[in-house]
């Protein structure tokens, strides 16, 4: 396949998943948490089932092994994710929002004790306050917020893969009218 055939081929992909994350953002927040657990959940089952099968060798060297706690617990967190992937999601989003928050109240409150040293522009005040804005946002609207990245970046793929095919649509047809025109230096240098 030549390569033109195959940078199509990825813009349309990128369409496509463009168009399903800006269709159902809901879906993809979910298949991200599944497979956040999933990373936590195969590391900790290896971890597991190495302890065991090593079993035999450690008790033939006379070696007592000390139980993987830290891959079960791996394993039960990411189980956890993979079963659960909503209530984590609540969770996170109601952490997120209370970490907005608190965040955009010191940073007003540290503008705020400053002024009396220094002059402290009224546009400074501006971005903590869409800061405390936005948790506030996301604490009474968790999921819908956690919805709005996915969204975001569904549509930044549709546009990156309209313009990609734009351009390999539109440079393909002058495929050989591009000349090189090369300078009398340079054909010296």
């Amino acid at each position: 396949m030549k390569p033109f055939n195959y940078a199509v081929i990825g813009s349309i992909c990128a369409l496509i998943v463009g168009i399903l994350l800006m269709v159902w953002p809901d879906m993809a927040v979910n298949y991200l948490v599944v497979t956040v657990g999933v990373l936590f959940l195969l590391p900790g089952l290896l971890g597991i089932f190495s302890y065991f099968a090593r079993a035999k060798a450690r008790k033939e060297a006379g070696i007592r092994g000390v139980f993987p706690v830290v891959a079960l617990g791996s394993a039960l967190f990411g189980a956890w994710l993979v079963i659960m992937p909503g209530f984590f999601i609540g969770i996170l989003m109601y952490v997120l929002g209370a970490l907005l928050v608190l965040g955009g109240v010191n940073q007003l409150v540290g503008f705020l004790s400053v002024r009396s040293y220094v002059h402290v522009p009224a546009g400074m005040y501006v971005l903590p306050l869409l800061i405390l804005a936005a948790g506030v946002v996301v604490l009474f609207n968790p999921f819908e917020a956690a919805e709005v990245p996915f969204i975001f970046l569904g549509a930044s793929a549709v546009v990156y893969s309209l313009t990609d095919l734009f351009r390999l649509i539109r440079f393909r047809r002058r495929g050989g009218q591009t000349e090189i025109v090369v300078t009398e230096e340079e054909k010296e240098g």
